[in-house]
């Protein structure tokens, strides 16, 4: 990399961790290829981004937004993956992670707390916002709906003693 050109990668690396609240920071030594280039597409289908960086360039990024601490995960071929949404991304790299095992995570960033390799598999576990928010709905409407079932059962039987009242006289 020429020297002009490293300040560029430095703002390129700055906006990915000012932009992302989710960044997962990866070794990649012995993938090929071909591996790399199927986690980028299965990345990018998930609005997920990839991206090798020089480990210098990595720390003075990381310095240049506070995040002094992350600077020591830079040894080896590193790369980081960013997102929005974290337990998306989370997922999708510890699954290719499990699947390959030259694919190594040394630790991220969510919303700006360092996360070590057992906090992102856990946080790969959790249901995605998406998810959650399906749930919430479910439970929400749940009780609305036992409510319409009482009231229909109340003015049913309310039915059936005034028939009855009826029958009889």
């Amino acid at each position: 990399m020429l020297r002009s050109e490293k300040p560029v990668a430095v703002e390129d690396i700055v906006n990915i961790y000012k932009e992302s609240p989710s960044v997962i920071i990866t070794h990649y030594h012995g993938l090929t290829v071909s591996q790399v280039s199927s986690l980028r597409e299965a990345l990018k289908s998930k609005e997920v981004g990839f991206k090798v960086v020089k480990n210098t360039l990595a720390k003075i990024a990381a310095k240049h937004t506070g995040l002094d601490s992350i600077t020591d995960l830079f040894a080896g071929p590193s790369a980081i993956v960013y997102s929005k949404e974290p337990v998306e991304m989370a997922r999708l790299v510890v699954n290719f992670a499990n699947s390959n095992d030259n694919l190594k995570i040394i630790g991220g960033i969510v919303d700006n707390h360092i996360l070590d390799t057992y906090a992102i598999k856990e946080l790969a576990k959790l249901p995605s916002l998406h998810e959650l928010r399906g749930k919430i709905v479910g439970l929400l409407q749940a009780p609305a709906t036992k409510v319409v079932g009482v009231l229909q059962a109340t003015s049913s039987s309310i039915a059936r003693v005034i028939h009855a009242h009826a029958i009889k006289h």
